[in-house]
């Protein structure tokens, strides 16, 4: 009989990226939708580069993964909200269940490209709450040694914004060289975060669709909410 304590010799193959095939059936069939950004117009972005390993991961772990290209986006207050790249920045926050923030860290921060993106993003648009109750990863990238400010930053945005942001983060140090000329993200601990991330967002994601409106009802909205409704209805008669 063999020791219990003694571990079987193990394949380093048998530890699988998740697939869609590991996490519950999707009922009604729609693929959770997940939208990434990310802060940098750089020709070699390594945020962008992180994002299209999390879009590629994402759509293996079974999502609908959409990256929004934020060159050409005004600056907030710079254009007016019809713009095109406005519409179809908010578009997709409509359109998304969870999402993917993911910046360079710049003089201690999250970049003004990241920030411009999420502030062309009101918290209201009529009656709708664009980014309520959506699930939500933070990442960072970073030039030199390993630091969490941009991430720490993006998750009082995404309380700000009402959204549901997940434990788990990643920041990746020295970004540089954890990418092959191909572009591709290089077996890596950094790595191996990065995909520990993309299953928890999605899991998260499952676990709260259909939730979401519930998990974020506030009963102060609700009291302001009658309050506005009271006043309608005792309007006077012209």
């Amino acid at each position: 009989m063999s020791d219990p304590l003694t571990l079987p010799n193990l394949n380093i193959e048998q530890f699988d990226v998740p697939t869609s095939d590991d996490f519950p059936p999707i009922v009604d069939g729609r693929k959770p939708r997940i939208l990434l950004l990310y802060g940098s117009l750089r020709t070699r972005s390594f945020s962008r580069l992180v994002v299209e390993e999390c879009e590629r991961l994402l759509s293996l772990m079974g999502a609908e993964a959409k990256v929004f290209d934020p060159s050409g986006l005004p600056l907030p207050d710079d254009a007016d909200d019809s713009h095109g790249k406005v519409q179809e920045l908010r578009d997709l926050m409509a359109w998304s269940e969870g999402q993917v923030w993911c910046s360079p860290e710049r003089h201690g921060s999250m970049t003004s490209i990241m920030k411009a993106q999420l502030d062309w993003v009101p918290l209201s648009i009529g009656a709708v709450r664009p980014t309520q109750g959506k699930t939500l990863a933070v990442m960072q990238v970073s030039g030199g040694s390993q630091s969490f400010n941009a991430v720490n930053q993006m998750r009082i945005l995404g309380r700000w914004m009402r959204m549901i942001t997940i434990p788990n983060q990643s920041s990746v140090a020295k970004a540089f060289l954890e990418f092959g000329d191909d572009d591709r993200m290089k077996p890596s601990p950094y790595y191996n975060r990065i995909v520990d991330v993309m299953e928890e967002l999605m899991k998260f994601t499952l676990l709260t669709r259909g939730n979401s409106a519930y998990l974020t009802d506030r009963y102060s909205e609700r009291v302001e909410s009658g309050e506005a409704l009271i006043a309608r209805v005792n309007l006077p008669k012209i």
